[in-house]
């Protein structure tokens, strides 16, 4: 039978565990990997030759979702739901296949519990978002125990070992209200990683030293045995061929470094004000600009919402009168998909406004473009914490208010103190030699591919 490693991904963090079994592959061609998920794609299973995909059945939940907290929940009960076939599924692939390990996003945490006590495969840990996120779950038992009230009601600092201290509105809102169930959901699974055959973490060591250090001295789990710990990022995608596309070819005509490029991710949505705000602040700054738009919030009927596409006369109706033919020689809007990755490697590329989502910021230092970091949601107002005073990478934008608003004035000040000042040229020399460690740690006898031989080693 052929020795096989499975991966078990939720939608949200697919393309980065599709990166770590690539790798996988490449340090250890012998081996099979195989993923189970739900619906996996046609266009995927024919990108991915070398990979096999087992599909779930879908299933439905229980409860409709009416809040953020409860799209968060979802996570962790689809999981649940399709335990029974998951475990169908695995039973019936050992009969043609040694089973070496089982690698699990940590959203499908309900798998671990169900499956150790049922088939003998040392379960794995896939963290997504960094030793920054990995700090969080391995200290969340702790601070469970050590904060009785839910954080939503209190105004504190909270220490994560290794991380600046993060004020209590920037947590993760999934740990801030005990009463909702997603907040065990992920206490729970920081206790189940302590029992893991291992962690698998998307960074590499040299980008978040201090954080790193503070896992492996045991500052997050003081009375618990550590598991072992495979930083294996970045876990980006770096080689991707050039498509033709028309922000490119008008890339082609901008001056080095010169262009600030802002993206807010897929489910990057802002109201109209906050919009007609970002262009007063992009004109004023007098900054070249590439800018993914989406369909503004309020657009909530039309087609364009839906698709997320913004459409011309939309953006006409909301931008500052004249806005578009005023900028129209040093801006591009991009009304759908932008081809990030190819945008960030292109050399007229010189800052990036980011939602802060790990991938982004990944992405981006792989590039060796400094970032500004205006988070929206989830874990990113963390990642910010890391990205501004751990990396020292990026600046921070001042949000202001309870819905987080951004002022033109501060966006400009912000984007000109990136893109025309020494404190903006000492940001994107950091990020140099970053990208250069990045290729370093992930050559042979890095750091990053000393922990992938370590990680396929303990398959053993």
């Amino acid at each position: 039978m052929e020795d096989t490693v499975v991966l078990y991904p939720s939608q949200t963090h697919l393309s980065s565990m599709l990166e770590l079994g690539k790798l996988i592959l490449k340090h250890r061609p012998s081996v099979s990997v195989t993923f189970v998920m739900s619906n996996p794609s046609t266009e995927l299973v024919s990108a991915n030759p070398f990979i096999t995909f087992i599909p779930l059945p879908e299933v439905s939940l229980p409860s409709p979702i009416t809040s953020f907290l409860d799209l968060g929940a979802s996570f962790f009960e689809i999981s649940k739901l399709n335990n029974p076939n998951l475990h169908k599924a695995l039973s019936s692939l050992s009969t043609t296949s040694n089973i070496k390990a089982l690698i699990i996003d940590f959203f499908c945490s309900a798998a671990f519990e169900f499956l150790s006590s049922r088939l003998d495969i040392p379960i794995y840990y896939f963290n997504s978002s960094g030793a920054c996120g990995l700090s969080m779950f391995l200290y969340l038992p702790t601070l469970d125990k050590n904060i009785t009230e839910s954080l939503k009601d209190l105004d504190i600092l909270v220490e994560f070992p290794g991380l600046p201290k993060v004020p209590s509105k920037d947590i993760p809102p999934f740990l801030c209200d005990r009463s909702h169930r997603v907040y065990q959901y992920f206490v729970d699974t920081g206790k189940q990683m302590f029992r893991s055959a291992g962690v698998v973490v998307n960074t590499f060591e040299s980008l978040e030293p201090n954080t790193f250090k503070a896992i492996q001295e045991r500052k997050c789990i003081p009375n618990e045995p550590l598991p072992p710990i495979f930083c294996v990022g970045p876990l980006a995608i770096t080689g991707e061929s050039r498509k033709e596309n028309e922000c490119l070819t008008w890339l082609d005509s901008q001056p080095s470094r010169s262009v600030l490029y802002l993206c807010f991710g897929s489910m990057g949505v802002f109201s109209s004000s906050q919009l007609k705000e970002i262009a007063i602040g992009l004109e004023k700054s007098g900054v070249r600009f590439l800018w993914a738009v989406r369909a503004p919030k309020e657009d909530g009927q039309t087609q364009a919402r839906k698709t997320g596409i913004a459409t011309e006369s939309c953006l006409e109706s909301i931008f500052p009168e004249g806005f578009l033919d005023r900028t129209k020689d040093r801006g591009f809007i991009v009304k759908s998909w932008a081809p990030q990755l190819a945008i960030l490697n292109h050399g007229s590329v010189g800052g990036f406004v980011t939602h802060c989502g790990w991938k982004s910021i990944l992405e981006a230092v792989c590039a060796g473009v400094p970032m500004l970091g205006w988070p929206l949601f989830a874990e990113q107002k963390m990642n910010r914490v890391s990205l501004v005073e751990e990396m020292k990478v990026g600046l921070a934008v001042k949000l202001a208010g309870e819905d987080d608003f951004v002022s033109a004035a501060e966006l400009e000040e912000r984007v000109t103190e990136l893109m025309n000042s020494k404190k903006g040229e000492a940001l994107r020399e950091r990020i140099k030699a970053l990208r250069e460690a990045a290729v370093v740690a992930k050559s042979e006898g890095g750091s990053t591919y000393v922990a992938m031989e370590r990680l396929v080693e303990s398959f053993k």
